[in-house]
């Protein structure tokens, strides 16, 4: 049996929160359909590059974020193309940028295929995240 799905209005307004609770820059690039709408993040960092974060099920049916920009940041005007062209495609997509040096999750769900150059597990725990 699958778990409650959580509004989409509720699930973007937890993550507003701990962003702001962690001082984090955060904004709602589109917003979508309130109870059913799908979610996008992109993680935007200081030096213009970033990620588009997509959620998927892993093999134990769990939420995982994977980058739907591939392994390594890019651009952000390739991020900001990405989730365009998905929000062309389904106009109740919500899209929450986050800007952060370090890649991570509002709500601690896992982030799994990216890989950051330079930045190992150790060293991203004691980083300071904005």
């Amino acid at each position: 049996m699958q778990p409650a799905r959580l509004r989409a209005r509720l699930w973007i307004d937890a993550c507003l929160t701990v962003c702001r609770a962690e001082a984090v820059a955060a904004t709602v690039l589109a917003r979508g359909d309130a109870d059913a709408g799908s979610v996008l993040l992109k993680w935007r960092r200081p030096d213009g590059t970033g990620s588009v974060l997509a959620p998927m099920a892993n093999l134990e049916g769990e939420r995982v974020w994977q980058p739907a920009t591939g392994g390594e940041p890019v651009p952000e005007a390739d991020c900001d193309a990405y989730w365009q062209r998905q929000r062309d495609r389904d106009p109740d997509l919500w899209v929450l940028e986050i800007e952060s040096r370090t890649l991570w999750h509002p709500l601690d769900e896992p982030v799994e295929g990216i890989d950051l150059p330079g930045e190992n597990e150790a060293e991203a725990l004691f980083k300071r995240r904005y």
